[in-house]
């Protein structure tokens, strides 16, 4: 069985000999895994988006470290030796996700190179988007983030055909994303609509629009 590194047929794979068929459907705002649980699966996004967080100690604040999209591997801490989740996954928007038990993951990582390259460049595609937020945390302004989350909510840079219409999300979490207030938020959302930069009725449930232009906020010194 061929797996290319540009697309991975999770049919094909489930389809191999000796590997469990095990393709999970969420719906939005359903928990995928919780913080404190078992660590014993990779999972591989076929569609939807997943959101990933991080409580506090005392559990009263949360922090969104990722928002993953068809394509993307998550939970691969399993792999690391992590016994329990460092953190939560949740759908937001409704989602199909392939569950692959630790053992069966190191074991097809070793035969499948086609596989092995994939889930290499996820790896390194997800530290450097780590750095890439860090920077954006520490020197960007709260505008210059927001532009930046829509972007990759609508994943440019990361397909050739990026979508045009970012999934239904709230203000409450963009705000979380950027880490402003949701009066901020709904400021530049409306400034970025009178620019032409994005297009929605006021309800982001209804979904945005993300036109190419709204790179020059991100690019603009």
């Amino acid at each position: 069985m061929a797996i290319t590194t540009r697309t991975f047929d999770a049919q094909e794979f489930l389809e191999s000999s000796g590997l469990s068929r095990k393709i999970m459907q969420y719906a939005r705002n359903e928990v995928i895994f919780a913080q404190g649980d078992d660590c014993d699966a990779v999972m591989y996004i076929q569609s939807g988006g997943v959101k990933l967080s991080v409580l506090s100690s005392g559990g009263r604040r949360e922090a969104i470290v990722a928002m993953l999209g068809p394509g993307d591997f998550f939970g691969e801490g399993c792999l690391a030796t992590q016994p329990i989740r460092i953190g939560s996954a949740t759908a937001i928007t409704p989602s199909t996700v392939l569950v692959i038990k630790k053992e069966q993951m190191m074991k097809v990582l070793h035969q499948q190179h086609g596989l092995s390259d994939l889930f290499i460049t996820h790896m390194l595609s997800r530290n450097a988007r780590i750095e890439q937020d860090l920077i954006d945390q520490l020197f960007n302004s709260s505008e210059k983030r927001l532009a930046r989350a829509l972007l990759l909510l609508a994943r440019y840079g990361r397909q050739d055909e990026p979508e045009e219409v970012v999934p239904k999300i709230s203000q409450e979490l963009l705000s979380e994303m950027v880490g402003t207030t949701r009066s901020r938020v709904n400021f530049f959302m409306n400034k970025f609509k009178k620019m032409g930069f994005i297009e929605y009725n006021g309800n982001l449930a209804a979904g945005v629009r993300i036109n190419r232009s709204l790179l020059t906020v991100v690019l603009h010194d």
